[in-house]
């Protein structure tokens, strides 16, 4: 009979990291359906001639709400958690609520229906992220994180892509709604059913967030990058629809939202072994520049090829950089306060959901550039700069501060 060690960990209480993350593939199809073609498609549809102008409320005014209520769970979650129990419950109840949500959204008849709907869509969905987020520090050790935010990143890129085929090809809002929401509650149940198989995490005492230099620079970092990444997803279906004048604009945006996040996944599995063994700066670094590299080719070039092929680039290189991102935040944020910690890091997130829309609406009715055409061109330059500047800050952060 072999010897057991008492400190070994069984094989049912070692963490599986696509169990573990297989929430974040329902939760990424959601947003992958919603952001990337359902919310421009509806608004679009029950907007009226104000549409664009709509388009930027409504997502600004989602994106407010989904960082008050990180804000707001994330440090009850660690509380909890202080006091011996466990972050599933926010997941479960979160997707129950978004899951609800998604059925009002997609059968909205009017425009006041559609809005209250998707503020229930973002109240659900960030009562499930703010806790879960914490995951992946809270699971793996420091020399596992990047492997274990390369699943993260992965599903991230698969959700995003699975939501984006549904939303495309779905016969109706009814079955769009079904469908997003089985995958949201049924990922939901595969990442719980595993987490509660897991020790309980250790208790600590309370750690407060310490909001340094490096803190500042991480977040200031991301949200630049973020705000690109949500120019470029915002305006995509109006660059086809007015740029490329294009047919079946919103079944080609899918298209291109597929091929994105399918690239992204390959760029996370390339970025895996990277980000736990080379400095993750330079990682997120190349990340980034294949971002801004398929920016500059849409804006020089209009044929539907270069655009398929400006998308697969940018996906890899958005893949390459969510790995990275993620395992920096894993190793600077505190143990005793992760969800907390989380939340404000993920407010780099939905600020930038908040501000492109915002900024572009603003620029767009002040310049008159209201038509698709130009409002894509416009709002191509402004995610082209911002991803630089991204990228530039990114160094601001010491390799000591990353774990190097």
């Amino acid at each position: 009979m072999p010897t057991v060690c008492p400190n070994m960990p069984t094989p049912a209480s070692i963490p599986s990291p696509w169990r573990l993350a297989a929430f974040w593939l329902g939760i990424q199809a959601v947003w992958g359906a919603l952001l990337g073609i359902s919310l421009q498609a509806r608004v679009l549809e029950l907007g009226g001639a104000d549409a664009v102008v709509r388009y930027g409320v409504l997502a600004a005014a989602g994106a407010l709400t989904a960082a008050l209520v990180q804000l707001g769970i994330g440090p009850w979650s660690d509380a909890r958690i202080r006091q011996g129990g466990r972050r599933v419950v926010w997941y479960a109840s979160g997707s129950l609520l978004a899951a609800v949500g998604l059925v009002a959204f997609y059968g909205a008849a009017d425009w006041p229906t559609l809005f209250g709907a998707f503020m229930v869509v973002e109240i659900g969905m960030n009562v499930a992220i703010a806790p879960y987020q914490a995951i992946v520090p809270e699971s793996f050790p420091p020399d596992r994180v990047g492997v274990a935010s390369s699943w993260m990143a992965a599903l991230q890129s698969a959700g995003n892509a699975l939501g984006a085929v549904i939303a495309s090809i779905a016969p109706g809002a009814s079955a769009t709604a079904a469908a997003l929401s089985a995958l949201l509650l049924g990922s939901c149940a595969v990442t719980s059913a595993h987490a509660a198989t897991l020790p309980p995490v250790p208790v600590r005492p309370h750690e407060r967030l310490r909001v340094g230099r490096g803190f500042v620079d991480l977040f200031a970092s991301r949200a630049l990058l973020y705000l690109g990444f949500y120019t470029l997803l915002g305006y995509l279906l109006f660059y086809v629809s007015g740029t490329l004048a294009l047919a079946r604009a919103q079944s080609v945006t899918g298209i291109l939202v597929l091929i994105f996040t399918l690239a992204g996944v390959a760029g996370a599995g390339l970025a895996a072994r990277p980000s736990d063994r080379a400095d993750k700066r330079l990682v997120a670094t190349i990340g980034g520049g294949l971002v801004a590299l398929a920016l500059a080719l849409l804006l020089l070039t209009h044929t539907i090829w270069d655009t398929t092929a400006a998308s697969a680039l940018a996906g890899a290189g958005w893949g390459a950089f969510l790995v990275a991102d993620w395992a920096i935040a894993c190793r600077m944020l505190p143990a005793a306060a992760l969800a907390t910690g989380m939340a404000v890091w993920n407010v780099a997130v939905i600020g930038p959901q908040i501000a492109a829309p915002a900024l572009m609406t603003v620029v767009l009715q002040r310049a008159g550039w209201t038509a698709p055409a130009s409002a894509a061109h416009a709002a191509l330059a402004f995610a082209l700069g911002e991803t630089l500047l991204g990228i530039a800050w990114l160094w601001r952060l010491s390799r000591c501060s990353v774990g190097e």
